[in-house]
């Protein structure tokens, strides 16, 4: 994303007891992406986000969201964010209408319109007039996001959101969230321990230890930027009838920006070749090996999947 980045984390560190919890963590949150947030147990993951929604203090650095400071315009800065930490809290004697209603007179503007349209929005026209005592945890999750959208936040940060949700109601809301940033342009950041979901439901995954930065991780479309700011090539996976002259007919045919010939690894056993290639590249490379009478089978990704960047980023500690 080319434009402002919605949230900016700037040297955020907290320190409690004389132990630093988060230690100068920078992160920038792209406009209408779903960002998510990993870490090892007691990595600060939670102590951010309460940072962020103003419940705890900084010791040092500042969040800005929406151009404002956390820490010197709250009001203003707060105005942006749609928050749920923890399980969203509902009045289960009221229907689900009730409810919306009751959080809508809280805050000036919010005309019924807005109301039916997050109702829309999140999948609940059939139910919402249903005591909320009579949904399903999946459901009391929507209704909690849908209440957080009222007031039209450029920023929805969701905490373990998927916590106590089986599989059927874990996809409702990954796609509810991926609808909600590609429909409105909400950013969405989610903590989550399930590596396997976050890698469906994310565009990016920020990985800390120990309250530090360690990683951001580019989940979908495609390449990662390099740190000069280019696009940095993936590795890609060719099935092709005959490995070894397929990789020739590469290494010959098809040079690097360096002006180098292609590194190409054979996996004879797979019949199969693995490059670095660029998104742009991939289809040049496939019209190369067809036109050398290659039969190509089926071209893939053959990047890490989220939970093997995990472990190896981390060392291997435990995720929640």
């Amino acid at each position: 994303m080319l434009s402002q980045p919605i949230v900016q984390l700037k040297q955020v560190t907290k320190r409690i007891g004389g132990k630093t919890i988060i230690d100068g963590l920078t992160l920038d949150l792209p406009q209408g992406e779903v960002f998510g947030f990993l870490g090892p147990n007691g990595s600060g993951k939670t102590t951010t986000i309460r940072m962020m929604v103003g419940l705890m203090r900084m010791s040092e650095g500042d969040i800005v969201i929406g151009g404002s400071s956390i820490r010197t315009d709250y009001e203003k800065a707060i105005r942006h964010v749609g928050a749920i930490v923890e399980n969203p809290e509902m009045y289960k004697f009221l229907t689900g209408y009730q409810n919306l209603l009751h959080y809508a007179r809280m805050v000036p503007g919010i005309s019924r319109n807005r109301i039916d349209e997050v109702i829309r929005l999140a999948g609940l026209d059939k139910r919402i007039e249903d005591k909320v005592k009579t949904y399903s945890l999946g459901m009391r999750q929507r209704l909690g996001v849908a209440q957080a959208l009222l007031h039209k936040p450029s920023l929805l940060i969701l905490d373990e959101p998927t916590n106590g949700l089986d599989p059927a109601g874990i996809r409702e809301l990954r796609d509810y969230l991926r609808r909600l940033a590609a429909e409105e342009g909400t950013t969405v950041f989610v903590s989550s321990h399930l590596l396997s979901e976050m890698e469906l439901m994310c565009d990016q995954a920020a990985i800390i230890q120990a309250g530090r930065l360690i990683d951001v991780r580019r989940l979908r479309g495609g390449e990662e930027a390099d740190a000069a700011g280019g696009r940095r090539p993936a590795q890609t996976l060719f099935e092709v009838d005959r490995p070894d002259e397929a990789a020739a007919m590469i290494r010959d045919g098809i040079r690097t920006a360096e002006g180098v010939p292609a590194q190409v690894q054979v996996r004879g056993g797979d019949g199969a070749i693995v490059l670095d290639a660029h998104r742009a590249d991939i289809a040049e490379i496939n019209s190369l090996l067809v036109r050398g009478g290659i039969l190509v089978y089926g071209i893939r990704s053959a990047g890490k999947t989220l939970e093997e960047q995990f472990l190896e980023v981390t060392g291997g500690e435990s995720v929640v």
